[in-house]
């Protein structure tokens, strides 16, 4: 049995700790981190190192079933750090902290978001599912006091009165909705991360979230897909 070449130093562990109660740290807040948990705990530390400290707490955090996952902004393409718990499948991350009625109005949004064409659920939508829940009927001023909740814990983002998954939710989120949204769920062919807006190929269907388009088409004469190489027909963001 070889012995792990690094081991879990206070740095690693305060590193974690922070991480576990924002919840979801921007890539630039995650790297002063890095740097900050290094100079405190007087460890090696490199800029461009910040791939394997995680590396080093993600070895550890193995046998609980648990990761540090990086995933993109579908807004601005930034990175961002969260703790993911692998064990836990289903939405039930949420259960402890939300009613059953949340959480059915949390699914059915989720629903909504995913099942659109740019990855996006209008309040108004929203809004008319909450008189529609099994578990019992909420009233509309109930549920955007939930919405708000949702918003401020990260699960939602909102714009305009267009709601969309926040960063955090897609990355803790990822798995459970590839396996129950198997139709249209897909993977973005540049970053490889679940896309919820995306542009999509006309000719073979592939995805692309729309920070990957911004960059990848900016090296291209023409923008052609990655894929098939036909002529990409959406707007370039």
């Amino acid at each position: 049995n070889t012995v792990m070449a690094t081991q879990m130093t206070d740095a690693h562990r305060r590193f974690l700790q922070v991480l576990m109660s924002n919840g979801i740290t921007e890539g630039s807040e995650a790297r002063k981190l890095h740097q900050r948990c290094c100079e405190t705990d007087k460890v090696f530390y490199a800029h461009d190192k910040l791939d394997d400290f995680i590396r080093t707490i993600n070895s550890h955090l193995q046998p609980l079933f648990m990761q540090i996952r990086k995933g993109i902004s579908e807004d601005d393409g930034r990175a961002h750090y969260a703790v993911v718990n692998l064990a836990e499948t289903e939405v039930t991350k949420m259960a402890s902290d939300y009613t059953e009625i949340e959480l059915e109005l949390f699914r059915k949004t989720m629903d909504l978001i995913i099942l659109s064409e740019n990855g996006f659920a209008s309040s108004t939508d929203i809004l008319n599912l909450a008189d529609q829940l099994k578990t019992k009927k909420m009233k509309k001023k109930e549920a955007e006091q939930v919405l708000k909740v949702f918003v401020e814990d990260k699960w939602l983002s909102e714009k305009n009165g267009e709601y969309t998954l926040h960063t955090r939710c897609i990355i803790e989120m990822e798995q459970y909705i590839l396996s129950n949204f198997q139709d249209v769920a897909r993977k973005c062919n540049i970053c490889h991360s679940l896309a919820i807006q995306s542009q999509v190929c006309e000719s073979c269907g592939i995805g692309m979230h729309l920070p990957c388009v911004r960059k990848y088409f900016r090296a291209q004469t023409e923008p052609r897909c990655p894929k098939c190489n036909e002529f990409w027909s959406c707007d370039i963001p």
